[in-house]
């Protein structure tokens, strides 16, 4: 872990993604699938997963569905429900409508908005389970309308067909239409191209290995992704009045995800800088996830300190993380001058589990830098806008001649005649 003044350290990401050999077993299976589709998606469901399925095993039934509630605690069902309502509540308000502008002479102007017909989810099935993350997939498209949601996750892997009874639960209360257990870069191609057992989709979210990742990258284009994801990341802003506990333990909620994540801390305190470190090796002692998060630690991990919060905000603008903690002792008086970040997490009590669980706000969010041009996931991501343009002949006459001159500036005789031929005569019958 770098410990020293912010000058001094620069976060280094991999600007791109996998090795030639990656990119090119990723290029393989999707090419297959796209090509074979049953006959490629379970040869490499058995070749990756070591999992022997048949067409009709594809699809996660209703029965397997109802058995996964009798295995969850009903304190985890309570819980998922309110996330779920928080989520929804936060999202409908994100919900924008057609709108369309009338004006005297005739022209009318608009913009029609529709959601996207049908979206697949990949769920990851590798070091851990996540159910929060289908929730915050699948609530924003529910809230955008769209009719169809398609997830799908590894088979277990040993043999067995069963997948996280969390998991299946998580999709149902969410409200995802169908499953399927397949994983993997095959996974996102079917997807994508569609095979006889799983029809294709318009949109594919969700975080995956670098297999998934990459298979996501070669697909986009026949469908739309939500993004390529790098590693989570936290940096906490914080002055002399943070607790020094609050912020390892923040610092560490982000660590233990894995080993490529970072948790960094930017301070005007020497004496908080110090303070921290100390409970960084108090705390992680005890964590479950202790190798992944000392290595995470070790590799991504900062304490930073720099001259005044101005100062600190500047380097949060280059950072530009994923996750910002502002622990300052006026959180309000600091927001406005920051510019780049996922998410925003002002006062000691917002802890970033806040929002990764219950809160309501997205926890899937622009990484690696890329929140200097990019967004948490939205309403807005599930729909699609169509503009409206009908002119009258009055306003054709108004514009025609500014429109022809645009047109033969650009060498398009055809676009201006096409203008001009509704003006010779009288007007259309």
């Amino acid at each position: 872990m770098y410990i020293g003044p912010a000058s001094g350290f620069r976060l280094e990401r991999e600007s791109e993604y996998g090795s030639r050999e990656q990119n090119e077993a990723a290029a393989e299976i999707v090419g297959a699938v796209r090509r074979e589709g049953d006959e490629a998606l379970l040869r490499y469901t058995e070749l990756h997963d070591r999992v022997k399925l048949t067409p009709d095993r594809l699809r996660v039934t209703e029965a397997e569905i109802s058995a996964a509630y009798e295995k969850v605690e009903p304190a985890f069902l309570d819980a998922l429900r309110q996330a779920a309502a928080n989520i929804t509540a936060f999202h409908e308000k994100q919900k924008r409508s057609s709108w369309m502008d009338l004006q005297p002479d005739g022209t009318m102007l608009g913009v029609v908005m529709r959601p996207l017909k049908r979206v697949g989810l990949y769920v990851p099935g590798g070091k851990a389970a996540y159910p929060s993350s289908v929730l915050m997939n699948v609530l924003p498209a529910k809230v955008a309308g769209v009719p169809e949601i398609a997830l799908v996750t590894p088979p277990a892997t040993g043999g067995r067909e069963g997948i996280d009874p969390y998991i299946l639960v998580a999709a149902a209360e969410a409200g995802v239409t169908e499953m399927y257990r397949i994983g993997g870069a095959q996974a996102v191609a079917a997807l994508a191209y569609g095979t006889a057992s799983i029809p294709a989709v318009d949109k594919i979210c969700g975080p995956g290995n670098i297999y998934v990742a990459l298979a996501k990258r070669a697909v986009f284009g026949a469908v739309d992704i939500d993004s390529i994801a790098g590693p989570s990341e936290i940096v906490v802003l914080a002055d002399d009045s943070a607790d020094p506990r609050y912020v390892a333990a923040d610092m560490l909620s982000q660590a233990e995800h894995d080993e490529m994540a970072s948790a960094v801390l930017v301070t005007t305190s020497e004496r908080l800088a110090q303070a921290v470190a100390a409970e960084l090796d108090r705390q992680v002692a005890t964590l479950p996830r202790r190798e992944i998060a000392e290595r995470s630690l070790e590799q991504y991990g900062a304490i930073l300190t720099v001259g005044s919060l101005a100062e600190g905000v500047e380097v949060i603008n280059k950072l530009a993380p994923e996750h910002l903690e502002v622990i300052t002792e006026d959180p309000m008086a600091v927001l406005g001058t920051i510019e780049n970040a996922g998410a925003i997490f002002l006062g000691p009590y917002s802890s970033e589990p806040v929002g990764d669980y219950f809160a309501g706000p997205n926890h899937i969010l622009p990484t690696n830098g890329t929140a200097r041009f990019s967004s948490p996931l939205n309403v807005d991501d599930f729909v699609k806008k169509s503009s409206l343009i009908r002119y009258s002949r009055e306003a054709l006459l108004r514009d025609a001649a500014g429109i022809a001159t645009l047109a033969r500036h650009e060498g398009l005789e055809a676009h201006a005649r096409a203008v001009e031929i509704r003006l010779e005569g009288g007007e259309s019958q």
